[in-house]
């Protein structure tokens, strides 16, 4: 099993051909080292290498590996953050497979060593009272494994980059990142600085802040459950949210649990956890059979840029599925087998005011509302039904946005999900509109089902009640209110 993820990883670098890889290393060379995922791309290759594979990209990978070093060491401001962490572990694999010439690993093992934190990162905290969101954790879980690879030892600064994340977190332990708008919190950038910690445990970290840390990921945790999609993808809502590398940070966390309550002697939870990991890992090779392959779980070519924002672009992004792949696989513990098991018990999960959303789960559907959404992203009411076994594709995944901030080629933009609309003297007014809103009214649960009753405000005062009904037998809507029901 723990070969899958190699075996994933190649394909993610497939679909980068040769040309592509020599193009890139052109430019970096000339442009310099400006993000990271140059990095990733490299210590990927390095990684396949020392797995056996793709040995005939070795010439250009070590061109590729002395410029990454290098760049470090010159302090060269490009999110290095980011990418401290993949050049190490990719050291590491080459050293523990013995894979390359030694003088070369002794020379970059070198070069990373003399990393002074505080000049190769671009977000540096001063003190706790500091507003530094998740770049601060990437810092430190790059700094945790020069430490745990003996490659560095600056405790102090992996302590003082954490010591202003935990303000960040809401009452169910979700991580809020003060870049958004308060209100409209992104899933993902929930999902990764709570990934991050686990990486930071996994490497060993039993500093200051451990027991926050790991409070926050077995709280959080049982939470990102009830969120996962039947079929395993996470959950719709705001920025970054569509990438193919989204699912592999589930697994990251979801293992980790796995592990903690297998320890624990709570087989139940373990086998829950380990099965929530295999949903995801198989929405993950799911996108990378299909040809050719695409970093955006869309079918558009990818020189449209269509689903992405201006940071989002291929290069970046593509690689980074082997990259959380990768981190995933070097704590995965294949040698205690599970017993893979489906949703059993209706869920009902409501999040935070920070994100907004209900979750219903029972007999292999799985639904997810926006009460508040960003416009930017997402739209107001009903906007995922998703069903075990049935392709995502097939229905509704994700609502449509009236304002999107990401690339599209349709001109008259509307906002769109599955809601109520009412008729006016003046026009119809839907539920999905910026200007509705949604409150739950009431969520439960029985033996067999989910239930909710939600009530949408329209602009003119108008109000509609949704009851919603999710079982085996899929998912029943009914709605109530004076006048016409569009």
């Amino acid at each position: 099993m723990k070969e899958k993820f190699i075996e994933l990883m190649e394909k993610s670098l497939s679909a980068y051909t040769d040309e592509h890889i020599q193009r890139y290393l052109a430019t970096v060379k000339v442009d310099g080292l400006t993000e990271h995922g140059f990095p990733r791309l490299t210590s990927n290759i390095g990684i396949l290498i020392a797995h056996g594979r793709r040995n005939d990209l070795l010439a250009i990978f070590i061109e590729m590996m002395d410029f990454c070093c290098d760049a470090f060491v010159n302090n060269a401001k490009a999110a290095n953050e980011f990418s401290v962490r993949e050049i190490v572990c990719c050291i590491y694999e080459l050293d523990k497979e013995k894979a390359i010439d030694e003088k070369l690993i002794a020379k970059w093992k070198q070069k990373i060593t003399q990393i002074i934190p505080e000049k190769c990162y671009d977000v540096v905290v001063k003190e706790e009272t500091d507003n530094v969101a998740n770049w601060a954790i990437f810092g430190a879980v790059s700094e945790y494994a020069r430490i745990w690879f003996n490659l560095g030892n600056n405790f102090e600064f992996v302590d003082r980059q954490l010591s202003c994340q935990f303000k960040w977190l809401d009452e169910n332990s979700m991580y809020r990142d003060y870049l958004n708008d308060e209100i409209h919190q992104p899933i993902v950038y929930d999902i990764v600085p709570r990934g991050l910690f686990v990486l930071l445990l996994c490497f060993g970290y039993r500093g200051k802040y451990y027991e926050k840390i790991d409070k926050c990921i077995k709280e959080a945790a049982l939470h990102t459950l009830k969120m996962q999609s039947s079929n395993g993808e996470i959950a719709f809502g705001g920025r970054s949210n569509q990438f193919l590398h989204n699912e592999p940070w589930l697994i990251i966390i979801f293992e980790h649990e796995a592990q903690r309550y297998y320890k624990e002697g709570n087989l139940e939870l373990f086998n829950v956890f380990k099965s929530a990991s295999a949903r995801a890992l198989k929405v993950t090779e799911d996108w990378l059979n299909k040809k050719p392959i695409r970093h955006i779980k869309n079918r558009f070519p990818t020189e449209t840029k269509h689903g992405c924002e201006k940071y989002a672009y291929f290069d970046k992004y593509m690689i980074t599925v082997a990259s959380i792949l990768y981190a995933a696989y070097l704590f995965f513990d294949d040698s205690i087998k599970p017993t893979l098991v489906q949703d059993s018990e209706p869920v009902v999960f409501q999040t935070s005011k920070y994100f907004h959303k209900l979750f219903l789960k029972s007999g292999g559907y799985a639904v997810e509302f926006d009460t508040n959404a960003d416009p930017h992203y997402d739209a107001n009411g009903l906007g995922r039904i998703h069903k075990d076994g049935a392709p995502s594709t097939i229905c509704l995944s994700s609502p449509c946005p009236l304002d999107p901030v990401y690339t599209l080629d349709v001109k008259e933009l509307f906002a769109f999900s599955m809601s109520s609309a009412i008729l006016t003297s003046e026009g119809w007014l839907f539920g999905a509109d910026k200007n509705s809103k949604y409150q739950v009214i009431e969520s439960k649960t029985d033996k067999k089902s989910a239930f909710a009753t939600l009530l949408c405000s329209f602009s003119n005062g108008k109000e509609v009640k949704e009851d919603y009904i999710v079982n085996e037998n899929g998912v029943s809507i009914t709605v109530d209110c004076d006048g016409d029901i569009g």
